[in-house]
């Protein structure tokens, strides 16, 4: 993000007026989302709201109470996993678009979207609030959807800068990764998110890296952020990812946020003011993060300076709105376009709805909503339509539905205490332990399975919905494994021997072990946990009224062991997390360690068919620049209309530096009507064929033979040419 020079004199003349105490005051929290305004000056008070699939609800201003009021509920977007999985850019903006407007109309300045992290693993507990194991793809929909919430005079602040890749431990576990890693891997999206969408705010991760703590750290926020990026705007820390004051007034964060009441102690409130005045830290440290403050504050048109009076004035901004009918369309449309069909044998779907006279619906999250957990996640949405209301609701009253829960959850007890808080104890996060299964437990489940196979046997048509939950897919826990929770293995096992025409719905935001079914099940559909409108979304795909297009933008691996996170490096390590894999993360891994994956990365089935030909490339390369020109054609060959992503990767044909087998470089969305064909275009530039290197400390191009892969998946590849580069 860079800053115009008007905003900056205009900071500066507020910044000349403001006292130590007034500075002090607006570089940390007053309330548990908001700065201290300096009403002597009319500077208003930062307020802050999470998170990424809607404006979370309104707390008390000092503890972690709901306010309980009505006017927070808001529209449930889908995931960020979710919005990757549209391989959509515009889908994307349009989600951001929603957030950014909602959180203005909501009184917000700035909404803590979206997280960006790279999956390491598949057991991280906020996998479902990050995007992608592939930079690429990660970096092409987070700029857009940076976009579009910044639009509507809110600020984004990308989430968790950077390497942050667990819970378990999240406060104190010091991450080491190697620089090619770190640049080639963890770093793009950030730069992306931070350079070419312009965010005006960033969050520090909690975690550490090289010894530092992300919040101040003087290589991620120093050297990379402000002086290799040239970044301008606003860092925010994470709520209690600050542990030092010198290190923090010296790093490039520029607020400090956090989880408890006693915002005078914060480390970046009395502590910093009294070292200041010790002559401790020069106040110029202090200066230099009310600047950046100033600066987003007037980007978001909160203010404008009247130069004569030394003091912030009233400016016409944007207002926002929430919950309107064009906010939920944008999130239905989402919500279609990234359900994603695995597997389709025997054409077993879209099912004929004109057909349907009894459907049955076996499983807990058949008749759960998702948007009340998570962590800080949670929203309060408007509505959820759940996978069993969107299939009533349109097949209507000439189908029988029968509803039966399948597995039994255990309930949460609650003990009194506030997870935000006791998130951040004894190093924050943790790996969840699996739980023995009481006698009691055994019997209802038992019980249920059997009265799921009774009535399996039954009906002609049957539909699992299954998967995970937010007591899975959560903030401050990992799984320990990828394995259905509840014992939804033994009742889809027996579900699926009862009636081998069931189709199976997950519903979750990191894959999970499929090993014991998977080659039984006939049709299985991934549901992801996709907003208020995903029910009706599902309904729409399995009744064929939309054709899936969603794509797979993680690996699914058959087991979490087979993960590079697991197998080679290291994963939920209490003190020193190493990234011995290096660049092979995801798909880099199990095609250069040939290790079979469940589902691989980029794969997504549709109704109909696609046929691609007529590769074409052409280059044009010269001393300062290299770009190169892709393109095929590619038909609709089925009988539906459908959409299909066309993925570019490029492949290394020598043999220099040890590089991945295929990396995604491009891809682009088509939708095609039944028969029609469409010509599809990329241009490549120089970087998408450099790699790092480390002697060097920059990215650079080997010259030689390249190969340009053009497919469906990264295992589905259906054209491919070579171009050689002289740079």
């Amino acid at each position: 993000m860079k800053i115009g020079n008007e905003i900056k004199e205009k900071a500066e003349i507020l910044l000349k007026e403001l006292t130590l105490e007034e500075k002090t005051g607006m570089i940390h929290g007053a309330g548990l989302f908001r700065t201290k305004a300096v009403e002597r000056l009319g500077i208003p008070a930062l307020y802050m709201s999470d998170g990424p699939m809607g404006v979370r609800a309104e707390f008390e201003d000092a503890a972690w109470v709901p306010a309980g009021e009505t006017q927070d509920y808001v529209t449930y977007l889908p995931s960020n996993a979710a919005i990757a999985a549209t391989w959509n850019r515009e889908l994307a903006y349009e989600c951001g678009s929603v957030l950014g407007e909602e959180a203005r109309g909501r009184g917000k300045d700035v909404i803590l979207a979206p997280g960006i992290n790279i999956k390491r693993s598949p057991l991280n507990g906020r996998n479902f609030e990050y995007m992608s194991e592939d930079p690429y793809l990660t970096a092409e929909q987070c700029v857009p959807l940076i976009q579009g919430i910044q639009e509507h005079d809110t600020a984004a602040c990308v989430k968790h800068f950077a390497v942050n890749s667990q819970e378990t431990q999240r406060l104190w576990v010091d991450t080491q990764v190697d620089e090619r890693a770190l640049r080639e891997i963890y770093l793009p999206a950030f730069e992306a998110a931070v350079n070419r969408a312009g965010s005006a705010s960033i969050m520090g991760a909690y975690n550490r890296l090289r010894g530092e703590h992300c919040c101040e750290s003087q290589l991620l926020l120093n050297k990379i952020l402000r002086k290799e990026w040239g970044y301008e705007g606003t860092v925010i820390s994470d709520w209690g990812a600050v542990h030092r004051t010198k290190e923090a007034a010296f790093s490039g964060l520029d607020l400090e946020m956090s989880v408890t009441d006693n915002f005078d102690e914060y480390y970046m409130a009395r502590p910093l003011k009294e070292a200041v005045e010790k002559g401790e830290i020069p106040e110029e440290a202090v200066d230099e993060k009310v600047r950046h403050i100033l600066w987003m504050m007037l980007s978001l048109h909160m203010f404008d300076v009247d130069k004569e009076r030394k003091t912030a004035v009233d400016t016409q901004r944007r207002s926002g709105c929430y919950n309107t009918p064009a906010h939920r369309d944008a999130a239905l449309r989402t919500a279609r376009e990234s359900i994603v069909l695995l597997k389709n044998e025997e054409e077993r779907l879209p099912l004929a709805k004109e057909k349907l006279k009894k459907l049955l619906v076996i499983g807990r999250n058949g008749n759960k909503i998702h948007s009340n957990g998570g962590g800080s996640a949670e929203i309060k949405a408007l509505y959820e339509i759940s996978p069993l209301m969107g299939l009533m609701t349109h097949l209507g009253g000439n189908c029988e539905i029968r509803y039966v829960e399948g597995y039994y959850e255990e309930e949460k007890q609650e003990d009194g205490t506030n997870w935000q808080e006791d998130s951040l104890k004894e190093g924050g996060g943790k790996e969840r332990q699996t739980a023995q299964v009481s006698e009691e437990t055994a019997r209802k489940r038992q019980t249920l399975l059997e009265e799921a196979v009774k009535y399996a046997k039954e009906y002609e048509q049957v539909i699992f919905v299954g998967g995970l939950n937010h007591e899975y897919d959560l903030e401050g826990q990992d799984r320990s494994d990828m394995k259905l929770p509840y014992g939804q293995d033994e009742v889809i096992e027996a579900v699926l021997e009862a009636n081998p025409d069931t189709i199976i719905v997950m519903a979750a935001g990191s894959p999970v072990e499929m090993g014991r079914w998977e080659k039984k099940a006939k049709a299985i559909v991934w549901n992801w946990y996709a907003g208020m409108e995903s029910g009706n979304a599902l309904a729409e795909v399995l009744l064929g009224e939309t054709n899936p297009s969603g794509k797979l933008p993680e690996s699914f691996p058959y087991t979490h062991k087979d993960c590079s996170a697991h197998c080679v490096g290291d994963f939920a390590e209490e003190k020193l997390l190493r990234y011995r894999e290096g660049i092979y993360v995801g798909y880099r891994y199990y095609e250069k360690q040939k290790v079979p994956v469940q589902y691989c990365f980029g794969h997504g089935l549709s109704y109909t068919q696609f046929a691609y030909s007529g590769i074409t490339l052409e280059k044009q390369e010269n001393a300062s620049e290299l770009r190169v020109n892709v393109s095929c054609t590619v038909k609709n060959t089925g009988k539906y209309s459908g959409k299909e992503t066309v993925q570019l990767y490029i492949r290394d044909k020598n043999d220099k530096v040890d590089k991945p087998i295929k990396e995604l470089k491009g891809y682009e969305k088509v939708e095609l009507a039944a028969g029609e064909s469409k010509k599809v275009n990329f241009c490549l530039s120089g970087k998408e064929f450099a790699y790092y290197e480390e002697s060097a400390g920059a990215f650079q191009i080997i010259p030689g033979e390249y190969e340009i892969l053009l497919g469906a998946s990264s295992q589905d590849i259906r054209l491919q040419a070579s171009i050689h580069i002289k740079v």
